[in-house]
């Protein structure tokens, strides 16, 4: 008997997203699982239900949940969706354990086997699950289009009968994917474009893309592909050499974040105060806390002619085509360790084994296993 693979309609607040789409659920079919939809799982990514084809189409919730072997969703999880799974079964998608350790514990009680997308190891074997990659290309993209739309400025030379406008300028702090596809985006409306990253090794993609490097003389590369955090001296060499570039930023653009840790601080209520009126931020890192002293997630605001600009599951705003990518994440993660409708992941697999989250009532994951059980294993 195959495996029944329940896609769940999201119910976070503002969560457009469905985890599979049409065309990776016939794939999925294909390898022997019976996938279960709920009804209008996908219709805020405008997937109608009948784009699914023959799936089997559940109403409630809970009764989808409760009979499935394995489930997939896109935002994190409540202790009450834990609570409707079958004992053993399995679930993937995001979780940011670090902010949700009372779902941790729900999975340990159920021994539900977890699988957590933002843990998949950035090797490049993985590129193509990286769903971490696949969300934030998008938030790069829609940063640049919202800097240009809050913006009082154009960001191309126009020359007019009224004369020649100067093209704008946007700064991009962080050069990693949603960065690299900020500076891209920024650059084909035509802004001059300027980007700084810790990791001197992103001078290269900075400038492929037509971007000039700002080389502040601050370097911190760490492991992972991440950067890792300044010391306080380091910090304010940063700052201190930033402060002079961003004042004639027309928009500034951050992407600084650190995966379970606050986002770092690097704009201070000071250099704000130092930019041109007009001028905007928009902060990726909003999600964390922001990179800016003043940043208000979900919010905009305005500080002495300065617009911020904190926006929250920028994913979301772009719900069909970060769907599609997502969903060939998950169907890139579990295609290698399906067989003849049964799901059996490869432990001795590098992905598997440090992207699993919980299994049979233990915690897998070492820094969330130290944040719930105090260190304990």
């Amino acid at each position: 008997m195959s495996m029944k693979l329940a896609v769940p309609k999201e119910t976070a607040p503002g969560e457009r997203r469905v985890a599979l789409d049409p065309s990776v659920v016939t794939k999925l079919t294909k390898l022997g699982l019976e996938v279960l939809v709920q009804k209008d799982a996908g219709g805020s990514a405008h997937f109608p239900d009948d784009a699914y084809g023959d799936v089997r189409m559940v109403d409630d919730a809970g009764a989808l949940i409760g009979e499935a072997d394995i489930v997939v969703r896109v935002a994190p999880p409540g202790v009450e969706d834990v609570e409707r799974m079958k004992d053993g079964a399995t679930l993937v998608g995001f979780f940011h354990a670090h902010k949700s350790t009372d779902v941790v514990k729900a999975m340990q009680a159920k021994k539900i086997t977890s699988f957590a997308m933002e843990l998949i190891p950035r090797i490049s074997r993985a590129q193509s699950m990286d769903a971490l990659s696949s969300q934030a290309a998008i938030g790069g993209y829609k940063a640049a289009i919202m800097g240009a739309d809050l913006s009082c400025r154009f960001f191309p030379m126009l020359t007019t009968a009224a004369g020649t406008i100067r093209p704008s300028k946007v700064i991009v702090i962080g050069a990693g994917v949603a960065g690299l596809q900020a500076i891209a985006t920024a650059r084909r409306l035509g802004a001059m474009v300027e980007a700084y990253d810790v990791r001197s090794a992103t001078k290269e993609q900075v400038e492929s893309l037509g971007a000039k490097f700002l080389d502040l003389g601050v370097k911190a590369e760490g492991e992972g592909g991440y950067a890792r955090e300044l010391t306080d001296e380091e910090k304010q060499q940063q700052q201190e050499a930033l402060a002079g570039f961003i004042s004639k930023a027309d928009v500034l653009i951050t992407t600084a974040a650190i995966p379970g840790r606050p986002s770092p601080k690097l704009i201070p209520e000071s250099m704000v105060e130092g930019m041109k009126p007009g001028a905007v931020i928009v902060d990726l890192a909003a999600e964390g806390g922001g990179n800016c002293e003043l940043t208000k997630p979900g919010e905009t605001i305005e500080h002495k002619g300065v617009i911020i600009h904190g926006p929250l599951n920028i994913p979301s705003q772009v719900a069909l085509h970060a769907s599609e990518m997502y969903a060939k994440n998950l169907l890139n993660f579990l295609s290698p360790h399906i067989a003849e409708g049964e799901f059996k992941p490869d432990w001795e697999d590098e992905i598997i084994a440090k992207s699993c989250l919980t299994h049979d009532g233990e915690i897998k994951h070492e820094a969330t296993r130290s944040l719930v059980e105090g260190g304990q294993s």
